[in-house]
């Protein structure tokens, strides 16, 4: 070999050997890293939860689209005497308006509805949902939500991951990580999509549930709203359950093999969730199985209960789910953007959540299950007192409005039958104890037993929160 090719040759060597160590020193660092993170996060978790827990699970009934609180919950009868006239400067101080009402003017619409006092608190409530009222001793009403965005999709993804852009971990995700679940046949977080008498203007996106940068296994498990709630439960035909059991333990094998050497936190996911997967084949038919519920129970629930998919057969789904210790079990109901048609369009979703929602609470109750059961109904964010279209027409509705606007809570550590905070004379700025969306995370956070303050998880270098870097409080006026 002559000197030229040999040099070529020692060459073509050195760079081959010096990527390969370089791979592996680089790879090393990677497994070191990841190492470390794992090793935080095991430690972290170790040491939850911080205190004992007032809340042992949560039921988030999600309303979204933004529920008018000026017709449901924020009584504000001097309206009535402004009707028709504008909105004044002093009280908008040039907050921004979507798009659909900016630059049109800002005629104030008072409440289409009437209120009635409820229970022992006399609380007030809009007469759209006299269900609801015979709870009013067992519920809190929070009416100065606060969020800073203005838009469906910003504004929900804030409210359910506590950041405006997708990419964040969902509440449930954090609880899952944070304290996992009890039941090991069921997933620690579970998601159910009402399914509508007609079709939804309402748009659900998967990052409302999902994991972010946690590991995948956290995020929500979607149930369909179908009679056939998980696609593929049954093994084909041909194919016993000794059988599949063998296949699963192989490929485990396999799979930990590979995790040995790749240290890929996903292939530990892969693994668990087959395994969820096998238990769920025989824990999803008897939970979503409702003929063992009596006639008593759809009387409760109200006349929809029996359709499978709707808000009301959720609600049965979401007890007998906390009756199984999951751990999170959130309900999406759509179609609140009600921009016109107020008269109608809110009624309906009203009509659809409100017996059921009531239900679920009296439910929880007798079976003793609301004590330790933290259960949150609300939606992304409020409804505008101007008119949106002629104010006084039937056709009327209102526009997004993030200033102010209502949620409820019961159960898990919230304390029953009262009313925390105020807006001003036109629900439109609140004016005593404002409760951000992230005084809310810290607040359901510090009722499962979390700090969430310390409450963390490290990716690229950070340390990340639900309630984020800006201030956030527990909300202690509303626990017991």
């Amino acid at each position: 070999m002559r000197r030229t090719e040999m040099n070529h040759h020692w060459n073509q060597l050195g760079r081959r050997s010096f990527l390969q160590q370089a791979g592996l020193n680089f790879g090393a660092l990677a497994a070191g890293a990841m190492l470390g993170d794992q090793a935080a996060a095991s430690e972290l978790k170790s040491a939850l939860p911080h205190f004992a827990p007032k809340a042992n699970r949560v039921i988030f009934l999600t309303q979204s689209g933004g529920p008018s609180q000026i017709e449901l919950f924020d009584y504000k009868p001097d309206l009535a005497k402004l009707a028709g006239t504008k909105l004044p400067d002093s009280v908008r101080q040039g907050q921004r308006l979507t798009g659909m009402t900016k630059g049109k003017p800002q005629l104030i619409m008072p409440p289409i509805t009437k209120f009635h006092r409820h229970g022992e608190s006399g609380t007030l409530l809009g007469e759209w949902l006299p269900h609801l009222g015979t709870i009013a001793d067992e519920i809190c009403l929070v009416k100065s939500m606060v969020t800073d965005q203005i838009n469906h999709a910003p504004a929900m993804t804030k409210f359910l991951t506590g950041h405006q852009l997708p990419g964040r971990p969902s509440f449930g995700c954090w609880a899952s990580y944070g304290l996992g679940s009890v039941n090991r046949n069921l997933p620690d977080y579970v998601v159910l999509i009402s399914r509508m008498k007609r079709g939804s203007d309402q748009p659900l996106y998967n990052h409302y549930w999902g994991s972010g940068f946690l590991p995948s296994r956290h995020q929500g498990v979607k149930l369909r709203s179908a009679k056939d709630p998980v696609l593929y439960l049954n093994d084909p035909d041909g194919m016993p359950r000794s059988l599949r059991r063998e296949m699963l333990d192989a490929m485990g094998d396999l799979n930990r093999k590979h995790h040995a050497e790749t240290l890929d936190p996903e292939i530990e996911t892969r693994i668990q969730q087959y395994e969820m997967a096998f238990r769920m084949q025989a824990s999803v038919p008897e939970l979503t199985d409702l003929s063992d519920e009596p006639d008593s129970t759809f009387d409760l629930y109200g006349p929809d209960s029996r359709r499978p998919g709707s808000y009301a057969a959720n609600c049965i789904l979401a007890r007998r789910l906390a009756e199984r210790n999951v751990r999170f079990i959130q309900l999406f109901h759509p179609d609140w953007d009600h921009h016109s048609r107020l008269r109608s369009w809110c009624v309906s979703r009203c009509v659809d959540t409100d017996q059921p929602s009531a239900a679920l609470i009296k439910d929880l109750k007798r079976r003793g299950l609301l004590d330790d059961t933290l259960v949150i109904w609300g939606g992304e964010f409020g409804r505008g007192v101007a008119g949106q279209g002629q104010w006084d027409s039937p056709e009327a509705g209102r526009d997004h409005h993030p200033r102010c606007f209502t949620i409820w809570m019961a159960g898990g550590g919230v304390r029953p039958g009262i009313s925390h905070g105020a807006t001003d004379d036109f629900s439109y700025n609140v004016v005593e104890n404002p409760v951000h969306v992230r005084d809310l995370h810290a607040t359901a956070l510090h009722l499962l037993g979390i700090d969430h303050q310390r409450f963390t998880h490290r990716f690229q270098g950070l340390d990340f929160k639900l309630t984020g870097v800006e201030p956030s409080r527990v909300v202690k006026d509303i626990l017991v």
